[in-house]
C-alpha cells in the first residue's frame, strides 16, 4: 500500500501562485508515476500533471501547460505542483495520485491508471 498526503492548498487571487506538496509513504518503491488531478464543483475529475519517478519525465494538461510545473524529490518521497498565473477556473479540489507501475512503468495520465489517492486539498482562486 501507498499512502499520499497533500498540502499547500488555499485561497489566492488571480495571477498568484501556490505550491502543492504530496508526500508518499508505505511501498513507495512501487510508484511509477505520481499525478495531480482536480475536481471543480459539478465537474468530472480531470488530469492536471504527472511525473515519472525514475526518469522525471512529465506531462501536463493543455489548460495548465506553461503555468504549472511538477517536480519530485525521490529521497523525500515528495512531489510538488507549482502553480503560477492562477485563474479562477483553476479553483478545485486537487488530488495527488500514485500508480504502482514501478521504475519501468510508463508515464500515466488516465485516472483509471492510478491505484492510490490522497484526500485532496482545496485551491480557490478569486477574481
Amino acid at each position: 500500500q501507498v499512502q499520499l498526503v497533500e498540502s499547500g492548498g488555499g485561497l489566492v487571487q488571480a495571477g498568484g501562485s501556490l505550491r502543492l506538496s504530496c508526500v508518499a509513504s508505505g511501498r513507495t518503491f512501487s510508484i511509477g508515476t505520481t499525478g495531480w488531478f482536480r475536481q471543480a464543483p459539478g465537474k468530472e475529475r480531470e488530469f492536471v500533471a504527472a511525473i515519472r519517478w525514475s526518469t522525471g519525465s512529465t506531462s501536463f494538461a493543455p489548460s495548465v501547460k506553461g503555468r504549472f510545473t511538477i517536480s519530485r524529490d525521490n529521497a523525500k518521497n515528495t512531489v510538488w505542483l507549482q502553480m503560477n498565473s492562477l485563474k479562477p477556473e483553476d479553483t478545485a479540489v486537487y488530488y495527488c495520485a500514485a500508480n504502482d507501475g514501478g521504475i519501468f512503468g510508463a508515464l500515466k495520465t488516465q485516472e483509471s491508471d492510478y491505484n492510490y489517492w490522497g484526500q485532496g486539498t482545496q485551491v480557490t482562486v478569486s477574481s
